[in-house]
């Protein structure tokens, strides 16, 4: 009896620490199961309706010069909670986010370094999971550096998964569409030339990572709130189908250096057996934190043009003012040699202007404004722009007056060449130039190799730099555009000033070798899933041997997907990127550009299929207007539009501006069809789409005589 006693003592001493817990999400289809295994090994499994979706997976954080946050774990308590509420985004899909979750917090212990704590929060909601590592203030952790993070992610098979290289410093890759275990084969084909890149030694992917499986589920895997932490990545174990975080290294090869008490990012992992869940997913945005802003009434919505797309089509633009290739910013740069094509001239500037009045813009970026770009790119220079001074030909004062006098905006520009040192040092004064000059708005890009010399785009230094721009700009009300930044986390909640970001394959590539019709069709569920994409789109003048700069290069989509990307990109801040002569060949069409809302009550995502095509309505915030996008890949289809959304027993007039029968992104793509009609709540319309083409809808009230000149659609 005594040894039976005995027995029960010793098992219960040995699997106090190690039972398995287990939640569910709210609507009860998610369940997630976490345990401690032999040798103290934290573990999760996560299943959606039965299904699993990541099988017995391990977490942990391994550290330099100390014991690892690996093995050697006990449960020393836990507690589960169930959240629901709702907030409001200062700009957004929608007008409200409900925040509706089931919380579960496990607090580890590892008796064999005295005590020593680690805390995994898991919050499962209605459309995925997010959890993080939490490390407490306690007397035997105050500083460490994390040599790599373990989170595993043991997928359930050999799922389609849509994927760019792994790489420290580029996210501007084309996507790859394959099986996981065809990743292999097919990375370095999918590893092109990019500036300033770095790709992974190792077969790694970068996040968002969006996959199918075979029997329907949609997953995928991200984080949330990056902040004084690398970006991840993701290891691939192709045999096995288990993928596994890798983080950013910094120049001396250190992931991160942390100070309890601290945390890590939410790892994301987004779940449903509906594509269109995937897209109506805020779970990102769930998980970062409230801004702390007290003013927000300066962070507007914008819709802007620029001295942009020329310097890459029109081959008569050059962002240089002089001919010379090795210049200092303490040289008088009015004794350069112009080179007669400068594009940021006083003379063209006003003409933007005048065209951004015209047809109610907000702003005119203006790139190539300030000294500094004779030798700009490919020198690893670390004193290459000054912020503040501008070529001779560019009056800031001017063309500061002559563009409010219009109602207008200029849209500052501060490309740094990854010299962040640079820019730091400079900042304020910057800002303050931007506030004595009428500037609420810059653009940032971080082209080239960074400085910190050996720093990453993605690392520790940098993601905390993009936040620091981004909060100090606060300061002076300026709001933010990065470009060549690392990848979005929803950090647009916590920084509501920083609006938009690149970080994609973006429309600068149409003039560089082109995007794949299927492109645009696959970013919403990658790169958008972070936050809202600076795209760039409205290009009107697709075939480019138009321009006479020899060659055959085009953009790949017809006239009218154009204007869909303005729905189906979701983005504050928008711009119509094409030169205004395109314009004003095209105004019809242009019209759309010119109505579209940038700010969203609701929105309803009717139809998609990564990699094949969207279709998005969205009701503007405030306004009895509705949008309607649609877009397809390289094949044409039939999109099913649903207008139940509108409100019942009213009648609207609907504009719709579609691919005409003979077009497609490389025949005809500038023929259009342009109609109107009457729509209701009953309404439903079969809108054919050509390959590589869109259409775009307009819902707006309509007086009685206008109704009644219109047929029902």
């Amino acid at each position: 009896m005594a040894s039976y006693a005995l027995f029960l003592l010793i098992f219960f001493s040995l699997n106090q620490g190690m039972y398995a817990q287990t939640i569910s999400s709210p609507d009860k289809n998610l369940s997630l199961i976490f345990e401690v295994k032999n040798s103290g090994v934290p573990v999760y499994q996560l299943q959606y309706k039965g299904k699993p979706v990541i099988k017995s997976s391990k977490l942990g954080i391994e550290i330099k010069d100390q014991p690892s946050f690996m093995e050697g774990f006990e449960i020393d308590k836990s507690e589960q909670k169930t959240v629901d509420t709702s907030w409001e985004p200062i700009m957004g899909e929608q007008k409200s986010i409900r925040n509706n979750y089931t919380e579960l917090l496990v607090e580890l212990k590892q008796p064999q370094y005295n005590n020593r704590q680690l805390k995994i929060r898991f919050r499962l909601f209605n459309d995925g999971l997010g959890f993080r590592y939490e490390f407490p203030k306690q007397s035997n952790l105050n500083y460490f550096i994390i040599k790599e993070e373990h989170t595993e992610f043991q997928l359930a098979g050999n799922h389609k998964i849509f994927w760019i290289p792994g790489d420290y410093d580029t996210n501007e890759y084309a996507y790859t569409t394959s099986k996981i275990a065809e990743i292999p084969q097919l990375m370095e084909k999918a590893t092109v030339f990019i500036s300033a890149q770095h790709p992974i030694e190792n077969l790694a992917i970068q996040t968002p990572s969006m996959m199918k499986t075979d029997d329907g589920l949609y997953i995928n895997i991200h984080e949330a709130a990056l902040i004084n932490y690398p970006a991840m990545s993701l290891n691939v174990d192709a045999a096995n189908f288990k993928m596994s975080s890798h983080l950013t290294p910094d120049a001396v090869g250190n992931k991160g250096y942390m100070q309890t008490d601290t945390q890590s990012p939410w790892r994301t992992i987004i779940v449903s057996d509906k594509a269109t869940d995937v897209l109506a997913s805020k779970l990102i945005l769930n998980l970062n934190e409230p801004t702390v802003y007290k003013d927000v009434s300066w962070i507007k919505p914008m819709k802007y043009i620029g001295v942009w797309w020329e310097y890459f089509v029109a081959g008569k633009s050059t962002w240089a003012y002089g001919t010379e290739t090795n210049v200092k910013l303490d040289q008088d740069f009015t004794k350069l040699t112009p080179n007669g094509k400068h594009g940021a001239t006083n003379e063209r500037v006003s003409a933007y202007i005048d065209f951004a009045s015209k047809h109610g813009f907000d702003a005119v970026l203006v790139e190539g404004w300030n000294i500094g770009w004779e030798d700009w790119i490919g020198n690893w220079k670390e004193n290459v722009f000054d912020f503040v001074t501008p070529y001779p030909d560019f009056d800031v004062k001017k063309l500061r007056d002559y563009a409010a006098s219009k109602g207008v905006k200029l849209m500052m520009h501060h490309e740094t060449s990854a010299s962040a040192t640079n820019y730091e040092r400079r900042l304020d004064r910057a800002f303050q130039f931007m506030e004595d000059n009428n500037y609420n708005a810059v653009k940032t890009g971080y082209v080239g190799q960074i400085i910190p010399r050996g720093e990453h785009h993605d690392g520790q230094w940098m993601v905390n730099h993009y936040i620091h721009v981004a909060d100090r700009a606060a300061d002076y009300k300026i709001m933010v555009n990065s470009h060549e930044a690392v990848r979005p986390t929803g950090l647009h909640r916590t920084y509501p000033n920083w609006i938009a970001q690149e970080s994609a394959r973006g429309t600068e590539f149409e003039a560089m070798g082109g995007l794949a019709p299927e492109h645009t069709t696959i970013l919403p569920f990658t790169r958008l899933m972070g936050g809202p994409m600076d795209f760039t789109p409205g290009i009107f003048q697709t075939d480019l041997t138009y321009y006479n700069t020899g060659g055959n290069q085009r953009v790949n989509t017809t006239l009218a997907k154009q204007l869909a990307y303005y729905v189906t990109m979701y983005s504050p801040l928008q711009m119509a990127a094409d030169i205004p002569d395109n314009y004003n060949r095209f105004l019809d069409a242009f019209q759309f550009i010119k109505d579209v809302a940038l700010d969203w009550d609701a929105s309803y995502i009717q139809e998609a299929e990564p990699g094949d095509y969207i279709t998005i309505a969205r009701k503007a915030k405030g306004k009895s207007e509705w949008y309607v996008g649609g877009i397809t890949d390289e094949n044409s289809r039939t999109a099913t539009i649903d207008f139940s959304y509108l409100p019942k027993g009213k009648k609207y007039i609907a504009t719709i501006y579609a691919d005409a029968k003979d077009a497609s992104w490389n025949k005809n793509p500038q023929d259009y069809t342009i109609k109107k009609g009457i729509v209701t709540s009953k309404s439903k319309l079969n809108q054919f789409i050509a390959p590589g083409g869109g259409f775009a809808i307009s819902i707006q009230e309509g007086n009685v005589s206008e109704l009644k000149s219109l047929k029902k659609i």
